[in-house]
């Protein structure tokens, strides 16, 4: 029998995995706490630890886990930013879900954005106290308008496909664009010009970091709604309150937060919110936060545990070869076991 232990677990992950994983001999240890340096101990016995965005997978952490016998990460996320690669290679094989619904974070993206431009949260909230005034509702028509979309992986494009179909007009930046595609691609600086809505869908990367920084606002349009389904990392959040502060920016759509580890999914509403920053987004009368919950769908719910699940069963039926493996030996860390079928290690 596998032994996982699950860290971070909320209700709607255990059903979908327990069904899976009693499927194949595998024995879940549901932990509630989050992964660290002072935790990893509760993995002791155990083969894999199956993790979340906010657990943190650094190197002490991975030290300990590999001095416990674990001998597989399961990140049942597509992000792996929380995780140190290059301090797993060699102890420990770490697996992730690429695609477990890109539908369900595209649509969420496009749920912000109408929310946001419509008011509809607003009118949502009158209504309910029988005030049907329209003043301060007035909105503005995706048709016609060009939508700037940071990464076209298969959510990106997903969201372009979705934009288009409002008849919206789009422009990308990729580092890595596909030279097959109908997308006109342009560089950062003339994305940031031309956008009346810029989306993001990209990986957060040391690279990637704070790419929306008070520089690329300045190169911005007046008004720019700016949407981010991917890492809050990806946005400098004080140069975004800033924005939103000078009426450079006419709208922000999040989804997620920089420092969201200790705030998100959990009920702090019984609480004073520590976080100075995230409390004045929250307050500004043009901005929508929800908690990372763009991936919640019943459909991705089933498509991570079952990929997690086959990830896991993967390594210790096929020899350690698992097609989802993140490995650093060659730097490329998603891409070379794509043209190797074999061990990384």
């Amino acid at each position: 029998m596998i032994k996982v232990a699950f860290y971070d677990t909320k209700e709607y992950d255990k059903s979908s995995f327990e069904r899976y994983g009693s499927l194949h001999d595998m024995q879940f240890r549901f932990l509630e706490t989050k992964l660290n340096e002072d935790t990893a101990e509760l993995a002791k016995g155990c083969d894999v630890v199956c993790v979340f965005v906010n657990d943190i997978v650094n190197s002490a952490v991975i030290k300990k886990l590999y001095e416990f016998g674990v001998k597989l990460i399961a990140l049942r996320c597509a992000g792996y930013n929380n995780v140190d690669v290059q301090a797993a290679f060699g102890k420990i094989h770490v697996v992730h879900v690429p695609a477990y619904s890109p539908y369900a974070v595209a649509e969420h993206a496009i749920a912000l954005l109408l929310t946001s431009v419509r008011r509809i949260h607003k009118a949502y909230n009158r209504t309910r106290e029988f005030n049907f005034s329209l003043n301060g509702l007035t909105g503005f028509d995706f048709h016609g308008k060009t939508v700037g979309v940071i990464g076209t992986g298969k959510i990106g494009r997903i969201f372009i496909d979705i934009c288009r179909g409002f008849g919206m007009h789009v422009v990308a930046y990729d580092r890595f664009p596909p030279k097959d595609s109908d997308i006109e691609y342009v560089s950062l600086d003339e994305l940031f010009e031309r956008s009346d809505i810029i989306s993001l869908h990209c990986p957060l990367t040391d690279e990637t970091r704070h790419m929306i920084g008070a520089d690329a606002i300045s190169k911005m349009k007046k008004g720019v709604v700016i949407v981010n389904t991917s890492r809050g990392g990806l946005i400098d959040a004080e140069a975004l309150l800033e924005g939103i502060k000078t009426r450079k920016i006419g709208a922000a759509c999040l989804d997620v937060y920089e420092e969201e580890a200790d705030i998100f999914f959990e009920d702090r509403s019984g609480h004073i919110l520590d976080d100075d920053l995230l409390s004045r987004l929250i307050s500004m009368p043009n901005v929508i936060v929800t908690s990372h919950q763009a991936f919640l769908t019943e459909d991705a719910l089933n498509n991570i545990a079952e990929t997690t699940v086959n990830n896991i069963l993967s390594y210790f039926e096929n020899d350690g070869i698992c097609d989802n493996e993140l490995c650093y030996r060659c730097g490329n860390i998603e891409r070379c076991k794509k043209e190797r079928k074999e061990r990384c290690f």
